[in-house]
């Protein structure tokens, strides 16, 4: 529906010293290979079992084979089964989107060493760790997979790895659950992303729970508690705006309240105050005109204190609609006469052409054609970067103002001289 402001759909975040913990060289694996055809096929057939002599010499002269029989030598057979099931996966993937697709023009994970390379590493490391059940460094390299994989086309990769992450996360028990908030907070994002703001809903719940009362930080400085705020406040707008497209209203006002009792948690203004105003066009929707207007009160003072131009104007002009639906059109008037003074003040191009338009739109329902037309005029030209993808709509405006007036047989008792020009003269002035 999107009837508020543009929520952006938050991600997970690349490491910011992703470069310092790059695996040692790749050479690593090189070191470790088992000489001759036969021996190579008789130690993947012993370790791994249902593996035939053809998958086996797959494996050969490949630097994929390389890192799996480094593994194997050391035991890692987790590890290698892990390998060995993503790079399974992503070729279900590539079959499954078929030619033409993205992914089928890219190179199979088995054909990238760098990546091999960094799942090598982490992987043998987070099973060492695993034997000796130090599962705090367990996640730690599975985070660091997670962080390796940020790019478009291996999203698949990283989302994999934060599920490894949130699994063992359950099974620290000495940090206090600050692992397991992390891992929630995480799987969040992973569900925002792709869309499922109920499931996003239901970490970020989880990750508020583990962090109220603590003074828990991340690498800004920025509470975890105030972190999980800014989530939910984030999520339940999200939520709100679908409710409202579905005609949920009363949830959506529900899930909205919520949304403006994080923002004030959080500390922050500036979402407090858009959550009000997301709030006050709820309850416009329903026509609780009162507290919609109490609502976007809230979000006019704080957009006063935060010296926010834009969203003062915003707060007029909602304010002026819901006036005009209690039918006190003249008060509604003098709140869009201030948005316009600020559209003007600070150049606020498209907004200016939703206040002449909607207030052109007051003075065509009252009668007031002369002053609607004129008011309409004022949707003038003064920025190339909005006024091109305007210009239809405005013309449809005066378009469709002139054939209102002409029905009604009055266009030469209100409109001016200005009024009578021809559509190209009129048009000179654009």
């Amino acid at each position: 529906m999107n009837i508020f402001l543009p929520v952006p759909v938050r991600t997970p975040k690349a490491h910011p010293s992703k470069e310092e913990m790059r695996c040692p060289s790749p050479e690593l694996a090189r070191m470790h290979l088992i000489k001759g055809k036969d021996a190579i096929d008789r130690y993947l057939a012993k370790h791994i079992k249902g593996l035939s002599k053809q998958e086996a010499a797959a494996y050969r002269n490949s630097y994929k084979k390389n890192i799996c029989i480094d593994m194997l030598r050391q035991g890692y057979h987790k590890s290698f089964a892990e390998l060995f099931t993503l790079i399974e996966h992503w070729n279900a993937l590539r079959e499954a989107a078929g030619p033409g697709s993205a992914i089928w023009l890219e190179k199979s994970l088995a054909e990238q060493p760098d990546k091999l390379d960094q799942l090598h590493h982490f992987l043998t490391r987070a099973e060492a760790a695993l034997r000796s059940e130090f599962y705090d460094e367990v996640y730690c390299n599975q985070l660091n997979l997670a962080y390796c994989f940020n790019k478009p086309e291996d999203r698949w990769l990283r989302n994999y790895f934060y599920e490894q992450c949130y699994k063992t996360a359950q099974l620290i028990k000495i940090d206090g659950g600050r692992r397991e908030a992390e891992a929630h907070s995480n799987m969040g994002l992973v569900y925002e992303e792709q869309g499922q703001f109920l499931k996003a809903a239901e970490h970020y719940e989880a990750f508020y729970q583990l962090t109220v009362g603590r003074i828990w930080k991340d690498d800004t400085g920025k509470t975890l508690t105030s972190l999980a705020c800014e989530h939910l406040w984030r999520i339940y707008t999200l939520l709100a705006d679908k409710m409202l497209g579905n005609k949920e209203h009363q949830q959506a006002i529900r899930t909205l309240i919520k949304a403006l009792e994080m923002a004030k948690e959080a500390g922050n203004k500036k979402m407090e105050g858009e959550a009000a105003y997301c709030l006050g066009l709820a309850y416009h929707t329903v026509g609780e005109e009162k507290t919609a207007i109490e609502k976007l009160n809230t979000y006019l003072e704080i957009s006063k204190l935060l010296g926010d131009f834009a969203g003062l104007g915003r707060a007029y002009q909602a304010i002026a609609q819901v006036l005009v639906s209690l039918g006190e059109v003249e008060e509604a008037i003098k709140y869009m006469e201030m948005f316009m003074v600020i559209t003007n003040k600070v150049n606020l191009g498209p907004s200016l052409v939703d206040a002449c338009t909607f207030l052109g739109n007051i003075y065509n329902q009252k009668g007031n054609y002369s002053k609607a037309f004129t008011q309409k005029l004022q949707i003038t030209p003064t920025s190339s970067t909005w006024w091109p993808g305007r210009r239809t709509e405005v013309t449809c405006s005066l378009t469709l103002f002139q054939l209102v007036a002409r029905q009604k047989k009055m266009l030469n008792v209100y409109l001016d001289p200005l009024l009578l020009q021809t559509s190209s003269e009129l048009w000179e002035r654009f």
